[in-house]
């Protein structure tokens, strides 16, 4: 039940044709199942090595080879020796392909159509070589690398972005000793005043219909905060006659509010 490595594509490409014709013949139970662990085993550094290729894409190593490993069981599994060529030939694909979806489907932070995430990846990969020769790297040397437009090119960086988010919580640069800033800290918060915008836009004709003395006693009171006292002592009126005068001019425009929007 041995498995025999021969020199071939790769030193990790063992031959065990014989082993699979064995499993064909082989029914469902315990001696299967060994011979079946025993060649995915065999060609476990195969499947590492592919991984390896996606080692730079901002995901851990060990999730990558687990999902290679998956594509590499999946291949064992589907593969026939009387129709497939060499199971190596046959497995690669397959383990790439397995791969390819989990960056497609598991590590995108937003979602992005697949022609997008094309983009970025051949954007990427040209980016990189060509940070290697230092200086700044335009959208138009990265289309003459890649056979691109320009504007596939912006789209292939901008989806970058959606690739990975970080975290509200981390901390920002700052020259802060201790307790830095986080994200979320330069998050805005909600305008209060936004709240008002409809109201205050509805009343406007309504106060400049009022007469020259309401309006004025209306914007001392409301906008420039003047206490009832001392607006009395400007016009020589008792400060009960300023209340007066103010509740009847908010029940006014209060009424004509209302009316307005029945």
């Amino acid at each position: 039940m041995s498995v025999t490595r021969v020199q071939r594509v790769h030193d990790d490409f063992p031959d065990t044709m014989a082993d699979f014709r064995r499993l064909q013949a082989l029914p469902a139970g315990s001696e299967r199942d060994r011979l079946r662990d025993e060649v995915v085993r065999a060609w476990l550094p195969m499947a590492h090595r592919v991984a390896a290729r996606y080692r730079d894409r901002g995901e851990p190593v060990e999730d990558l080879r687990q999902v290679a490993a998956l594509g590499l069981v999946k291949a064992v599994d589907r593969f026939d020796p009387d129709r497939a060529g060499s199971f190596g030939s046959y497995a690669v694909p397959t383990i790439l392909g397995e791969l390819r979806r989990h960056f497609r489907d598991h590590t995108w932070a937003l979602h992005v159509p697949r022609r997008t995430q094309e983009l970025r990846r051949q954007v990427y990969l040209v980016y990189q070589e060509l940070a290697c020769t230092g200086g700044e790297i335009s959208a138009a040397e990265i289309a003459a690398h890649t056979h691109l437009g320009t504007d596939e090119v912006g789209e292939g960086l901008s989806a970058r972005n959606a690739y990975a988010v970080l975290s509200l919580d981390v901390e920002l640069a700052t020259s802060e000793p201790a307790g830095g800033r986080t994200l979320a800290d330069t998050l805005g918060a909600p305008d209060l005043s936004l709240e008002t915008v409809v109201d205050r836009e509805s009343v406007r004709p309504l106060i400049a219909a009022l007469s020259e003395r309401d309006r004025r006693i209306l914007y001392l009171r409301f906008f420039r905060d003047m206490a009832q006292r001392r607006i009395a002592e400007e016009y020589g009126l008792s400060q009960m006659q300023v209340s007066r005068i103010l509740n009847r001019i908010c029940s006014q425009l209060r009424d004509q509010a209302l009316a307005g929007t029945a």
